[in-house]
């Protein structure tokens, strides 16, 4: 398929095998085909006392050296959950369910994101005595085993924010050229999060395009402990600028809006996965297993099976099951006169079921290849008033813009975090000219 600008050399919208933003997972999901789970195991050496001629028996008040614990850290990658992150350390989920025992954990686990550690200190028999998880910039959950149950406690220490502002051009894929100016995955990911109602990322990108970012760092100490949250953000593509620009309300909520306060956020998100390619278009086609031609109603996306399938809307599950061709398919109807399916389903995330509310971007199913499938891959429709329509091109609703009363406040936030933007965007591009002009 020919999508607009579509002259210029399209790129891999991936540099890793992604398997979508993470803080929308489930937190017992099922396991990714990928076991992209990092873990590492940290063992402490201890230094053994020199060997004796004739050893004397020890004397009452010397203390024993204690052998230090072990400790296994899990790195999260995107598309984890717990259960992913837990089976691949080797922890078992009887560990995991205990410590989900404690509501602190529970609550944390729903907000895994990309880049986050969790530490698990396992004690002389090798069980697991006690968890770390830095679960917000700052604060770091601790969860300690007494008496056969997880009991837990929050750690809060102060951190230094430091603005830092980076650049890229994409010559092959979003990750390598993201990697090449510094930004790291986690970050790439919110980039894609905030710029995905706009652009498909499986779709869109070209070589030639352009991204820059002003973000937050953490630093404790004098030590740099993690990254903090995108301010101010631009990504051309194929000749296009978009904007962003991130707002704190009175309330608390943070969000993204254009420069003029329109919501990045639009009632739909326009990919159900994250960072796939598109194998069969919308439109009249010769079907892969009836070899015939047949209307596809649709857009097939292809993908590992097990990567998770997002809700590109919040509304209530209509449908949930077999349906003929389609094989394990659920349909959710949203606000107004909208629905969205999705076909081929390896199977449903837990808690997904006909009936049931889901917000925008919950993990819902995994893809699969049931049905009239020659490979794993993601059947998505988007129908208006039971018309099927084209889910690449078709216009989306936007969420509602900056409130009124609110709008003086956020120009005030706005307008020097662009104005930062536009000062280290022509900065750069001075340096650019000077150095090619040597």
């Amino acid at each position: 398929m020919q999508r607009p600008g579509g002259k210029a050399k399209k790129v891999a919208g991936t540099g890793l095998a992604l398997a979508g933003l993470v803080a929308l997972s489930g937190l017992l999901g099922g396991l990714t085909s990928e076991g992209a789970s990092a873990f590492r195991y940290e063992a402490a050496s201890r230094a053994l006392p020199d060997a004796a001629p004739a050893p004397l028996p020890p004397a009452p008040e010397a203390a024993t050296q204690e052998e230090e614990p072990r400790r296994i850290v899990m790195e999260v990658s995107p598309g984890d959950t717990l259960s992913t992150l837990f089976e691949g350390a080797g922890l078992g989920q009887s560990t995991l369910l205990a410590m989900l025992e404690v509501p602190a954990f529970r609550r944390a686990g729903r907000n895994l994101r990309p880049g986050q550690t969790l530490v698990v200190t396992l004690d002389q028999a090798g069980e697991p005595s006690a968890l770390a998880y830095q679960r917000a910039e700052g604060e770091t959950l601790h969860l300690k085993r007494d008496g056969g149950k997880y009991h837990a406690r929050t750690e809060t220490r102060a951190v230094e924010r430091r603005q830092r502002f980076v650049t890229g051009t994409i010559r092959d894929s979003l990750f390598a050229a993201a990697s090449r100016a510094g930004l790291r995955e986690g970050l790439v990911m919110e980039m894609a999060g905030i710029f995905g109602w706009d652009i498909d990322f499986a779709l869109d990108i070209r070589e030639g395009d352009e991204f820059a970012v002003l973000y937050e760092e953490l630093w404790r100490d004098g030590e740099h402990v993690g990254d903090g949250a995108i301010l101010a953000a631009e990504f051309t593509n194929q000749g296009r600028t978009v904007r962003a620009v991130r707002y704190t309300d009175a309330d608390g909520r943070n969000n993204y809006y254009t420069p003029d306060g329109r919501s990045m956020r639009k009632t739909f998100m326009r990919s159900p996965v994250e960072f796939t390619r598109i194998s069969s278009s919308f439109g009249n086609r010769k079907h892969p297993v009836l070899n015939r031609m047949r209307r596809h109603n649709g857009v097939d996306y292809a993908a590992r099976s097990g990567t998770p399938i997002r809700a590109t809307g919040e509304g209530r599950v209509i449908f949930a099951g077999r349906k003929g061709g389609y094989g394990n398919t659920l349909v959710i109807r949203h606000a107004g006169r909208y629905t969205t399916l999705y076909a081929h389903m390896s199977g449903f995330a837990r808690g997904v079921y006909g009936g049931a509310r889901v917000e925008q971007g919950q993990t819902i199913g995994y893809v699969g290849q049931s049905g009239l499938a020659t490979g794993p891959h993601l059947h998505y429709e988007f129908r208006v008033n039971g018309v099927h329509r084209n889910p690449v091109t078709v216009d989306l609703p936007r969420a509602d813009p900056i409130d009124p009363a609110h709008r003086a406040a956020f120009e005030a936030r706005a307008e020097p975090l662009l104005s930062r933007l536009d000062l280290l965007q022509r900065t750069r591009l001075a340096a650019s000219e000077s150095e090619g002009g040597r």
